[in-house]
């Protein structure tokens, strides 16, 4: 009974081994599989030969798999028969009983379970049990070879196709979940490489609209097109700008903007200078928006709201901060308050975005695509906006307006309160 238990339980082991590593193989990670084996070592040439042709590595793993069920549905079979008696039962009745017995077991314990396992850690997985997966592949390497090369001859036989490997080309998905992975490894006080953060940047490109990265409204530096060509000139001194938005009687009325060169044409008024500027929804991404400005040969264009009015400015240069983060210049003169004061109290500019924050400060602020920054967040939630001194409490967030003019939150402090 012994002997028959033990071989029982070994063909368990085995078929939830096979089922687990070609479940780890079609889950694991491709970009970090090519990375792992080309690191030094013995494990990376182990992996660099059982991924040099994966349909070998599948077939190797199916025949194992098959093998092992052979030999666990005989004596599986053989145990039954002896030790599971029921009187009265046909021939027919025992047989579906130890069929389904049998098949439970399989399948809970060699099926089910393990896929799960190796699915949810298939990158460590995979080089943990390589070198027994190693041992298999060497072991049914002729099985493997013949049953491939029956394939491939009834491919090209019934389809008329070979079954070629295909150059590995990785998706967006795996490349985003290396990068996530790699986030996930680093310690809280680490900095992540710039090359990181930039690719998760780019995978992250396509889907950031216009309104998440314009300049606001109220920022926007610009001139009324029948002031003096003295007025914007010194504006043009004041700021650093290379261009300034010219408007009629108010800001949702854009007619273009100056550049800075064109001041020594000396002209006399500002309508012989202003040039046209592109138009573009807030709901368009800025993939969209930096094509169309290179095509047109434009580094600038104003955002516009539903309703028509303006919202915001779009330069190429915030667009490309998007990918490699802020880019100073000499002439960049913003700063925005951002201070942790201790574990639970904290000194925010409003205009700080809330994702940058939760991001910066492990917090968890609630995130929405109706507004962007600390201040879209209080005004979201009390609809109006706030008063000084003003304490707003979200969730078990408490925040206190420190700074606020007739339009818009300037700063705020932040008490985390303790939960139950």
């Amino acid at each position: 009974m012994i002997e028959l238990v033990s071989v029982i339980i070994v063909s368990i082991f085995l078929s939830a081994f096979f089922s687990g590593m070609e479940m780890a193989f079609l889950s694991a990670n491709k970009l970090q599989i090519e990375l792992d084996k080309k690191k030094e070592g013995f494990i990376a040439k182990i992996l660099s030969k059982l991924t040099k042709r994966s349909s070998k590595f599948l077939t190797t793993m199916l025949v194992g798999n098959n093998i092992v069920l052979v030999v666990y549905s005989f004596y599986m079979g053989e145990f039954i028969l002896r030790y599971l008696t029921i009187e009265g039962l046909s021939e027919f009745s025992f047989l579906l009983i130890q069929t389904i017995i049998s098949t439970l077991i399989i399948l809970l314990l060699a099926e089910f379970l393990p896929k799960i396992f190796f699915r949810i850690y298939a990158d460590e997985a995979l080089k943990i049990f390589a070198i027994p997966a190693y041992l298999f592949y060497i072991i049914f390497h002729y099985f493997s070879d013949f049953i491939t090369s029956i394939s491939d001859f009834l491919l090209k036989l019934v389809l008329k196709s070979s079954n070629t490997e295909k150059p590995k080309e990785f998706s967006k998905e795996e490349l985003g979940d290396f990068i996530m992975q790699q986030l996930e490894k680093a310690e809280d006080d680490d900095e992540v490489d710039s090359e990181i953060q930039i690719f998760q940047n780019a995978l992250e490109f396509n889907n950031v609209k216009a309104r998440e990265v314009m300049i606001p409204r109220t920022e926007i530096n610009a001139v009324e097109i029948n002031a003096d060509i003295e007025t914007l000139n010194q504006l043009f001194i004041n700021t650093g700008n290379s261009k300034i938005i010219v408007y009629d009687k108010n800001l949702d009325n854009i007619l273009g903007y100056v550049h800075a060169f064109d001041m020594f044409k000396k002209s006399k008024t500002i309508h012989e200078i202003v040039k046209p500027i592109e138009m573009i929804p807030e709901s368009m991404r800025i993939n969209y928006v930096l094509n169309m400005l290179i095509k047109k040969r434009k580094s600038i264009a104003i955002v516009i709201d539903e309703y028509g009015g303006t919202s915001g400015l779009l330069t190429v240069e915030d667009i490309v901060e998007v990918l490699f983060g802020d880019i100073e210049d000499e002439h960049d003169s913003i700063s925005l308050l951002e201070n942790q004061i201790s574990e639970t109290e904290f000194e925010f500019s409003a205009r700080l975005e809330v994702d940058y924050i939760n991001d910066t400060y492990k917090l968890n602020l609630p995130e929405d695509e109706s507004y962007e920054t600390i201040s879209g967040l209080l005004m979201s939630y009390t609809e109006t906006i706030p008063e000084l001194d003003e304490i707003i409490e979200i969730d078990q967030y408490q925040f206190t307006i420190t700074k606020v003019s007739s339009n818009k939150i300037e700063t705020v402090s932040l008490f985390i309160k303790e939960t139950k």
